[in-house]
């Protein structure tokens, strides 16, 4: 009853209007699906995406090779094996490509199976998707990093941070986390209206008016938090995602201004936005190889969350490299910068063992596909970052939080943060 009968494939779009791969895989009387999701801001060692360049009919955007690959190669491969025995049927997919980035079958057609196989496993066992991985009981919920404000590549704005954030410190539940998050939102958006700016929205929900200045950016979250009846620092903290590899060139950055500075002077600013603002997280505060840079920048500021993406792209490797060097204590998850659920899961539990804080991610393109909340339950992990109180892809993950809050009952316990 367990054993994958076939493998199937799709191209269906993600939140950005692009194509991207969606996989179903059966059994012989169930089946569940999955959406990988796409991003922007992207790492040099990300595992491979793999779109039809020369396809005109889609702009060179298209998954069709990568679907193709399922319907015949994977499916074909993985017939016969247990949906149970999901690091096996990983490691038959890596082994099928055979590369180390994923080039061959593409991370994004790979990891639509695996997560697939992981749905499916659950099914058939009549668990909740969340009670398979790591954690076996006393199931913790993650604290939203809630995007609230975009600049860099997810806005067309003039901000060179990428990501404004805030984070519900004082929340005891998530479904109050979500209501301060909601209370700081509408506020904000009566700000930037009375401003007479626009309230549109960027690619993770979060405005997007068309403002330069971090410092305006920061201001205005700092009244909005006043407005909703918090106290910035306290019940509400300000979080960053800089995406530094954007601002970096000649071993100088353009993080707080258009005017490339050195690592020196830029840490002395960094100190003075966390000093005035009260940030607690910064997310890609350099470039992915300036490893001596997020050394310097970790013993210059205590008490700050300093988070690898770019640094790491979910990968052990990696990890391990920045472990040694002192560059972070915290680790962003995203499952399609590797590219399968096992080798997620191996970067999350070593970062654990090792005292990182652990933040799954969405991606700038993202779907209905709620795997993601599921996963920083099931694996203990402190925060999720999955975009604003905007647009039905990001809200998705915060409603499924909501429902396996709900199915905790009274055994809901928020997770650690500090």
């Amino acid at each position: 009853m367990s054993k994958i009968i076939k493998v199937k494939s799709r191209q269906v779009y993600d939140s950005r209007g692009n194509p991207t791969v969606e996989a179903e895989v059966y059994t012989s009387n169930l089946s569940a699906s999955a959406i990988c999701p796409s991003g922007a801001s992207t790492g040099t060692y990300e595992a491979f995406e793999k779109r039809d360049k020369n396809d005109k009919r889609y702009l060179g955007k298209s998954v069709l090779n990568a679907v193709n690959l399922i319907n015949t190669k994977i499916s074909k491969k993985l017939k016969g094996y247990s949906v149970h025995d999901q690091e096996r049927i990983d490691t038959l997919m890596i082994n099928l490509d055979g590369t180390k980035q994923k080039t061959k079958l593409g991370a994004n057609a790979i990891l639509a199976v695996s997560m697939a196989v992981k749905k499916l496993s659950a099914k058939i066992k009549k668990i909740p998707l969340y009670k398979s991985f790591l954690i076996k009981k006393n199931f913790q919920l993650p604290y939203p990093l809630m995007n609230i404000i975009n600049g860099g590549a997810h806005a067309n704005n003039g901000l060179r941070i990428q990501e404004f954030m805030i984070r519900p410190d004082k929340a005891k539940s998530f479904t109050e986390a979500i209501r301060i998050c909601f209370l700081v939102i509408k506020n904000l958006s009566k700000l930037i209206k009375d401003k007479g700016l626009s309230t549109s929205v960027g690619d993770e929900g979060g405005f997007a008016p068309m403002i330069s200045s971090n410092n305006q950016a920061l201001d205005l979250i700092v009244s909005a938090i006043k407005k909703a009846g918090f106290t910035n620092g306290k019940d509400v903290s300000i979080c960053l995602d800089v995406a530094a590899n954007e601002l970096y060139k000649k071993n100088k950055y353009s993080i707080h201004s258009k005017s490339y500075i050195s690592v020196k002077k830029s840490i002395l600013e960094y100190k003075k936005v966390v000093k005035k603002y009260k940030i607690k997280s910064i997310e890609d505060p350099f470039a992915e190889n300036d490893w001596q840079a997020w050394n310097k920048l970790m013993k210059s500021l205590r008490n700050v969350q300093i988070v690898g993406d770019d640094l790491y792209v979910t990968n052990l490797e990696r990890l391990k490299k920045g472990f040694l060097n002192i560059s972070s204590n915290a680790i962003l998850i995203k499952l399609n910068q590797i590219g399968t659920v096992s080798e997620t899961i191996d970067v999350i539990r070593f970062a654990q063992i090792i005292g990182y804080k652990t933040v799954i991610s969405h991606r700038s393109g993202d779907s209905e596909d709620t795997f993601i909340a599921d996963l920083a339950v099931g694996t203990n992990s402190n925060q999720i970052k999955t975009g604003s109180l905007a647009r039905s892809e990001r809200v998705a993950k915060y409603n499924q939080l909501i429902r396996i809050e709900e199915d905790l009952g009274k055994k809901a316990r928020m997770n650690k943060i500090h």
